[in-house]
């Protein structure tokens, strides 16, 4: 499992009413709880008894929580991109690969000055093979893409900033 999967697993659950979330796959355990502890990541070992294997997650999630955190922190600085009041940012709302248009024969969403709408489509974030449509969120100009066409981005990445009047 990539750090980047666990990191948008982690926002939607904080981001949701569920306490507690468990995943595992492929010799991979990832348990999440709310209060408390943020993530832990260990290796399951299918040969030892399942009552050994619980206790270890309870204790790796006090190690791994400070490494959650500052992985999270990672992205903060890159936000403050938006020194001008004028300029809003356009985040994306998950891990995926950035395309400009609806597809490689089609021309682009949007470029540099291109009048938008707040539920005008700027582009396109590719996610698991699902295409989710990013909308521009407010009336505005766009000032600049801050990303390139087929580039990967990060949850809460800028992708654009809007000027608004």
């Amino acid at each position: 499992m990539k750090i980047q999967e666990i990191r948008e697993i982690i926002k939607l659950v904080d981001n949701s009413s569920i306490d507690e979330f468990t995943y595992e796959s492929e010799g991979t355990k990832v348990k999440l709880k709310k209060n408390g502890s943020i993530a832990s990541t260990t290796p399951s070992v299918p040969s030892e008894p399942a009552a050994p294997a619980a206790p270890a997650p309870v204790a790796a999630v006090p190690a791994a929580t400070p490494k959650a955190e500052e992985m999270v922190s990672e992205e903060v600085p890159e936000l403050p991109v938006n020194s001008n009041k004028d300029l809003h940012p356009i985040l994306s709302p998950m891990v995926g690969t950035f395309y400009q248009s609806p597809s490689p024969e089609e021309p682009a969403y949007v470029k540099p000055g291109t009048k938008v709408k707040a539920d005008q489509v700027v582009c396109i974030v590719e996610a698991m093979k699902l295409f989710n449509e990013i909308e521009a969120e407010v009336d505005g100009e766009i000032a600049e893409i801050l990303v390139k066409d087929g580039q990967l981005v990060e949850y809460g990445q800028p992708l654009f900033l809007v000027k608004t009047n």
